[in-house]
């Protein structure tokens, strides 16, 4: 058999056994299947070919619990070749950290730590749903994640060592219930602890939630969404180096004892660290560090020091003239160096320098208690606000401390326009953004606009924490929110500016917020004890310079309200600032911004009412889903049609549709659209939009209200006699009409005389028509008025006007038949007779005597019934201006009885619109008084009017009660009234 073979192929028996299918664990294919071999071949256990072996993996792992969760650190498995790496386990949340570091020597000044985090796809069993099918650019949360762990790792590398270092945290596995991030920052920690780089770790970071006035430590997913307090806190064993809060107004007093809680829990991932650094680690490297001889830094520092202290006396210069003054001492000690030839001085030249101005300016805040701009230690700089710049905008602020300016922006949307999350945590959308942008022009410098950057974005994120305790809950205000704030000029905390910016463009869009957020920084400047370490001598400085932060210790940024604080970011040069020192620069910063607000509130103190042209729309209406379907389209082609062509945004979910328009008349174009598609509630006195579809000799049908037929009487057509309707009115012609009740045969009576002016006689009294409606009633954002200091107590809220009748859009409110089945019941009826107009109008009265039962019967609402707030609106423009006295000639509206038994009733039952007649006498009081009449309550909801006669006198008071009878109706309802002389 095996000489066969070697015919066959003689390289066949010639080939090891590494590169055979056997090596691989396959059977030969000519055995009929592929499949997996038996671990020990019997061939190849009688034979003298070497077996592979099966490499054995040296893991080392650490188990420890921390806040009721068991946490797992381990190396040695995977990615080994990196200079650390560590996989931290907490539940089924699994991160992998890497670490590694340049060859050779560090070819810059400084130290160029890279800190990548990123969450793939695969870790919750995902694919991404991007074109490639690939994880994209770097999004948010993942440069927000990296920042988190490069702020507490940086300050602890040795001075000098300006090695390139790159550490990578990766999310393995997600179970959604733990944010990962707690866990890459730790695992980074015990990653560089394993390497052989010099690092003064390990740290250790941990998360404190509260709920229900309770600190609970490692919160889970579930449990930070019912929390009023996030907060990241990062130390050694004795020293804080970071701080991270997110907050719903948390009181100073509460915030130092989370603060003191989260401290001895963060020091419990410290030991397991370096246990297992005792087990795998390796021995730390000597790097080469970048120092200055003493000799050179003194020669330096006689040259410099002097004219460096003359500048930083002189509060009169500014940013840039100190610039100025600063870089003409640099080149003057240049010169000098190069004189003497001193090539080691000027390769050091710019960093010893800035060394000096630090010691300098250090003392000086120190000794003396003076700082670079002349300031007191706990002074803010000045002040100035502005609400309302940009009247176009839907808001706009513009907020200036010192020389540092931003200028902050507010655009509203519908919510669709919310932001998608693609995370491994956290929810899917996000309904408030705010957007940082830091441009070159701010610092006088020339620079190239590049994507996403990580100062910008964590800025950005710090502002948006601030201002998000302040926001109305989703369910009151649920639309999107997008801040946009576009640094001016920056000499300091241009984050906190954007936080006091970004609240008042919110007050001046007119959201609801519960009142302002205000934000500034707080600086440190120590003085250490070289031998021990530990600060001797510091001061705390309230709102810094940019200056001030580049030279002193921390930049501590602290954002709240009068009630509490919102969010904090402290960053820290040094390896640790005492907890103690933390916690003593929260009563400073309470001060400075208590002062800020005060002068925010004095530029505006509540939400303004926006109801100039330039002023959103936002309204929420009801539909079934059935109309929303038809108002979709196919494809979505409809809803984009009517975008295009308005500049509206329609946004549809299930059961509500929201449109966000520019302004009042955009919002008409769209709500027509919408109604012409899917209709609206139908009512008595509404005005819709149709499209005549048939012409007939008695009248003609209009399809209006999305596909609903009314019938358009001759008589309706025009205030004067019309002999031929197709002299009015054509096939296909757009009209305005007016839905003024059914017949008894089902169909809607539309009526296109009372959409017109009326024809004035010398009879007729000067009375205005009352304004129908041209949309339903739906929730509406509805902003408030800017108040005075005597009505700040009575709050600033924002209404929200609900309609609680619900849109039956799907099936129509009455019975619509068609035009053909119209003109069957006519033949039947003779009703269909070519008589003359006479006849024709005298038909058209008997049907009007019968729309009220039949109205109430078929569901139809009288809308001075159902709607008393628009009635009272109709009724105070029926009282006209006009000075002129003018008798009244009654007519019988909707709500007469012709042929009534009953004319000298009186009513002593609830009034309600169909047991109101001609004739009857009620009791009504004074609602409100006009310049010709007064508007009378008859109860029930229903108003009333009654016009001055000439020479009778006027002293009515609100809430007089005046005995008044019936005498007529207008065109549109209203009851006339005339007073009932006493016997």
């Amino acid at each position: 058999m095996a000489s066969v073979r070697n015919k066959i192929n003689p390289l066949l028996c010639n080939l090891p056994y590494v590169l055979t299918w056997r090596r691989f664990g396959f059977r030969t294919i000519c055995s009929g299947r592929l499949g997996f071999a038996p671990s020990t071949s019997p061939s190849v256990a009688n034979t003298d070919t070497p077996v592979a072996r099966t490499k054995v993996l040296e893991t080392f792992a650490e188990e420890f619990e921390i806040g009721s969760r068991k946490i797992t650190l381990e190396t040695g498995k995977i990615a080994r070749f990196a200079n650390g790496s560590v996989i931290l386990a907490m539940e089924e949340t699994k991160v992998l950290s890497t670490v590694a570091s340049s060859k050779g020597d560090a070819i810059s000044d400084f130290l160029p730590l890279t800190v990548d985090y990123q969450e793939k796809q695969f870790a919750q069993s995902v694919i991404p749903t991007t074109y490639m099918r690939r994880e994209g650019a770097p999004k948010e949360r993942e440069l927000l994640c990296g920042r988190l762990i490069d702020r507490p790792i940086r300050p602890l590398f040795p001075p000098g060592f300006y090695h390139e270092v790159q550490v990578m945290a990766s999310v393995l596995s997600s179970d959604g219930k733990q944010d990962p991030d707690i866990l890459a920052a730790n695992a980074s920690s015990a990653a560089l602890m394993l390497s052989d780089i010099p690092w003064g770790g390990p740290i250790g970071v941990i998360r404190i939630g509260r709920i229900s006035g309770q600190f609970v430590v490692n919160p889970s997913m579930e449990e930070l969404s019912i929390s009023d307090l996030n907060l990241v806190y990062a130390c050694t064993r004795d020293k804080t180096l970071m701080i991270d809060v997110q907050a719903r107004e948390i009181s100073e007093k509460d915030l130092e004892a989370a603060l003191r809680l989260a401290h001895p829990e963060a020091v419990k991932y410290l030991d397991p660290q370096i246990r297992l650094a005792a087990k795998a680690g390796k021995q730390k490297k000597e790097y080469k560090l970048s120092m200055v001889s003493e000799k050179t830094f003194e020669k330096i520092q006689n040259l410099a020091k002097e004219p460096i202290e003359a500048v930083f006396t002189d509060p009169t210069y500014g940013k840039f003239e100190r610039g100025e003054a600063l870089e003409k001492i640099t080149q003057d000690v240049k010169r000098a160096l190069e004189e003497e030839g001193d090539e080691e001085g000027l390769k050091i030249l710019p960093k010893t320098v800035d060394t000096v101005r630090k010691q300098v300016v250090r003392r000086r805040i120190i000794s003396e208690g003076l700082r670079v701009d002349g300031r007191c230690l706990d002074e803010v700089r000045p002040l100035y606000c502005e609400a309302g710049n940009l009247p176009v905008l839907h808001g706009s602020a513009i907020f200036s401390r010192g020389d540092t300016q931003v200028l902050c922006t507010v655009t509203l949307g519908a919510p669709g326009d919310a932001q998608r999350l693609d995370s491994l945590v956290g929810p899917s959308s996000k309904r408030f953004m705010l957007h940082y942008s830091f441009p070159p022009f701010c610092t006088n410098e020339v620079g190239k606009r590049t994507g996403l950057n990580r100062r910008e974005v964590g800025h950005g994120t710090l502002a948006e924490k601030a201002l998000l305790a302040v926001l109305p809950p989703e369910d009151d205000f649920p639309y999107t929110v997008r801040i946009n704030s576009e640094v001016m000029a920056s000499d300091g905390s241009t984050s906190m500016a954007t936080v006091c910016g970004g609240s008042m463009a919110l007050m001046d869009s007119g959201i609801p917020v519960r009142e302002h957020v205000a934000g500034l920084s707080i600086g440190l400047v120590s003085e250490v004890d070289p031998s021990t370490g530990e600060i001797k001598d510091y001061r705390l400085l309230t709102d810094i310079l940019g200056l001030e932060d580049h030279l002193g210790d921390m930049d501590f940024k602290i954002a709240g309200t009068r009630n509490g604080v919102t969010a904090i970011q402290l960053d820290i040069k040094p390896a640790g600032i005492p907890l103690d020192v933390i916690c003593e620069s929260l009563d400073p910063a309470l001060k400075g911004r208590l002062q800020i607000l005060e002068h925010m509130e004095r530029e505006i103190s509540a939400p303004r009412i926006q109801d100039n042209i330039y002023s959103p729309r936002l309204v929420t209406s009801k539909y079934s889903n059935d109309a929303l379907r038809r108002l979709i389209g196919p494809v979505g082609a409809l809803k984009r049609k009517i975008e295009d062509e308005t500049g509206a945004r329609i946004s549809v979910s299930d059961g509500t549709l929201t449109i966000i328009a520019k302004n009042q008349s955009v919002m008409e174009k769209v709500q027509e659209k919408v109604d012409f598609i899917i209709g609206r509630e139908i009512e008595i006195g509404g005005v819709y939009k149709g499209v005549v579809v048939s012409v007939k000799e008695y009248g003609a049908f209009v399809e209006f209200n999305g596909g609903q037929q009314g019938l358009l009487h001759i008589s309706e057509l025009s205030h004067d006699p019309v002999s031929r309707v197709s002299d009015v009115v054509s096939v296909g012609q757009q009209l305005s009409l007016m839905c003024i009740g059914q017949d008894v045969r089902g169909n809607i009576n539309l009526s296109l005389k009372a959409t017109l002016p009326r024809p004035k006689s010398k009879t007729d009294i000067c009375v205005d028509e009352p304004v129908a409606p041209t949309s339903q009633e739906v929730n509406v954002w509805a902003a408030i008025e800017d108040k005075s200091n005597e009505q700040e107590n009575e709050g600033a809220t924002m209404g929200t006007v609900t309609n609680d009748s619900t849109l039956n859009s799907a099936t129509p409110a009455v019975l619509i038949r068609s035009a053909a089945e119209c003109d069957e019941e006519e033949k039947s009826d003779a009703l269909n007779s070519k008589g003359d107009n006479g006849s024709q109008s005298a038909s058209t009265s008997e049907k009007k005597t019968r729309i009220p039962s039949s109205l109430s019967e078929s569901g139809f609402s009288s809308r001075s019934a159902k709607k008393s707030k628009r009635s009272k609106d109709a009724i105070l423009d029926l009282i006209s201006d006009d000075e002129s006295e003018q008798k009244h000639t009654p007519e019988v509206g909707l709500h007469s009885q012709i042929g009534s038994d009953k004319d000298d009733a009186t009513s002593e039952t609830p009034m309600s619109a169909n047991k109101l007649k001609l004739g009857m006498k009620v009791t009504a009081k004074v609602h409100q008084i006009r310049a010709l009449g007064l508007v009378l309550d008859l109860g029930g909801g229903i108003r009333g009017m009654y016009r001055f006669e000439s020479g009778m006198k006027r002293d009515f008071e609100v809430g007089d009660e005046l005995r008044v009878k019936c005498s007529s109706f207008s065109t549109k309802g209203i009851p006339v009234l005339s007073l009932v002389k006493e016997e």
